[in-house]
């Protein structure tokens, strides 16, 4: 393999001020900012950081940080027009949902609306919402879902993280 003389002395200067200066170029140090207001993602011991973490999983769909925000104890359900009943399911089922939406689609798109009910006090939280949810499967199937949420939230006494414990899908789709 023959390395052209411009590109060996380009990665030689790289490696000499990457040793001068202790660094490695190609892993960027750890962002030691996380909570000082600049991070992305929320501490989760406020309820709207748990819907700001819930827009970031969707949009990066991560399963980890959406993990996080599920309580071991929580219950989805939704209405199931054709059926004319209403579906319920736990967190194992949730997980194994949200990773076949995370891993079958290219594109999650969440945007929160506005609070309609906000019941907040020491320990739990109700809150009603709106959404719209785009999903892009592929450039030709593209689904779009608007509706509202009812979720109950609980606070856990030790850590003072918020997470979600009941979720009721108010959409009509």
């Amino acid at each position: 393999m023959i390395i052209d003389f411009k590109k060996k002395n380009f990665l030689f200067l790289i490696l000499v001020f990457s040793a001068m200066y202790g660094c490695n170029p190609f892993s960027p140090a750890f962002d030691e900012s996380a909570g000082t207001g600049s991070s992305t993602l929320s501490d989760l011991t406020n309820v709207e950081g748990v819907f700001q973490n819930f827009q970031y999983a969707y949009a990066f769909r991560d399963t980890i940080i959406y993990g996080e925000l599920i309580h071991q104890d929580f219950i989805f359900t939704y209405r199931d027009y054709e059926q004319s009943f209403d579906v319920s399911w736990g967190r194992e089922e949730e997980m194994k949902t949200t990773y076949g939406l995370f891993q079958n689609s290219q594109r999650l798109d969440l945007i929160w609306n506005n609070i309609i009910l906000s019941t907040i006090d020491s320990t739990s939280a109700n809150i009603v919402r709106g959404f719209n949810l785009t999903i892009t499967f592929n450039p030709t199937d593209v689904v779009r879902v608007d509706g509202r949420v009812n979720m109950s939230l609980v606070k856990n006494p030790v850590t003072g993280k918020w997470a979600i414990n009941r979720w009721n899908d108010e959409s009509n789709f």
